[in-house]
């Protein structure tokens, strides 16, 4: 018995803070897992500077380093915005900041989900050399798509200045104003600081999501090519470069909504990205969305803290 405890201690990679945690819990319990999450999360200093260290590694030797990311977001942004504005028949001045928004915060929950998977398998080497919580890993993960995301926040905040005066009062998408069979938004105002709430549910999601998803990526390493292929379509089936605005109407349009307005409100993607797209635009966030995102925060960090208890000490071996 005694040689069976001192195996699980020593393969437990919870710093020594985790002792503190009675014998008695063994290394499969919530009591290590939580331990796990808490010191982790007290490590700020470490995993911020690895986050940080990420992005200057990936633009070293540039000129402008990391705001080629707030270039490319906003080129990417602007063509795509003039092209479909004129396709489609949308008004410029507010589909452009919708599709730049979306762009941006879609960037930062994909991002998370396809980095979040390769969490552990990428610090193979810090996991095997030094002894610190798997959170630290996850919150690097988190903290560099949060700098990115940012960056980006830059080419909303420079979109919403210039077309202002289309924003701060209610209007359509479709036709810059509220007409009659147009979804009309309030336009910008106080409640668009409801944003900061929203990124910061998304950040606490997003560190579920990368906890979960990098053990079982680690475990099973087919995964990642799954879900890797599952992003693109998610992102065509989630109203970021259309407007759900577009399928309300009369005639063919009323029956096409029928059907199709459920299954968008069925695509949790769809809830995530609106909760934060929405007052950053001006738009109005409908509450059913921020309850799907708060049920499946606390859904998400029960199977995070399952997962966490039974596999956080073999994350080491499986690397």
């Amino acid at each position: 018995m005694h040689a069976t405890s001192t195996v699980d201690k020593a393969s437990d990679p919870v710093t020594d803070s985790a002792s503190r945690v009675p014998p008695s819990a063994g290394s499969r319990s919530f009591a290590r897992a939580t331990a796990d999450l808490r010191d982790g999360f007290r490590q700020r200093e470490l995993w911020s500077h690895l986050g940080w260290q990420d992005i200057k590694q990936r633009y070293r030797r540039s000129v402008i380093g990391p705001f080629w990311i707030t270039i490319s977001q906003g080129v990417i942004s602007l063509g795509l915005g003039v092209l479909y504005s004129t396709l489609w028949g949308l008004h410029v001045s507010t589909f452009l900041p919708y599709i730049a928004t979306g762009f941006i915060v879609w960037g930062f929950i994909s991002g998370c989900l396809a980095e979040g998977m390769e969490t552990f398998i990428s610090n193979e080497g810090l996991i095997k050399q030094i002894r610190a919580p798997l959170t630290v890993y996850a919150l690097r993960t988190v903290w560099r798509q949060t700098l990115m995301f940012a960056h980006n926040l830059i080419v909303v905040v420079i979109i919403d200045a210039i077309f202002f005066g289309n924003l701060n009062h209610s209007y359509g998408l479709q036709h810059g104003v509220c007409e009659a069979n147009v979804i009309c938004h309030p336009g910008l105002g106080w409640y668009s600081l409801s944003a900061i709430p929203a990124f910061v549910l998304l950040a606490i999601n997003a560190w579920w999501v990368t906890l979960l998803l990098g053990i079982i990526s680690t475990r099973y390493r087919d995964i990642p090519q799954v879900i890797n292929s599952l992003i693109q379509l998610l992102f065509y089936m989630t109203p970021i470069v259309w407007p759900i605005d577009q399928l309300y109407g009369t005639g063919a349009r009323a029956e096409l909504a029928s059907w199709v307005v459920p299954i968008v409100h069925l695509n949790p993607f769809y809830h995530f990205v609106q909760v934060l797209r929405a007052p950053l635009i001006g738009q109005a966030v409908n509450p059913w969305s921020w309850v799907v995102v708060g049920g499946i925060t606390v859904v998400g960090w029960l199977l995070a803290l399952i997962a966490m208890r039974n596999y956080r000490a073999r994350v080491s071996y499986w690397v």
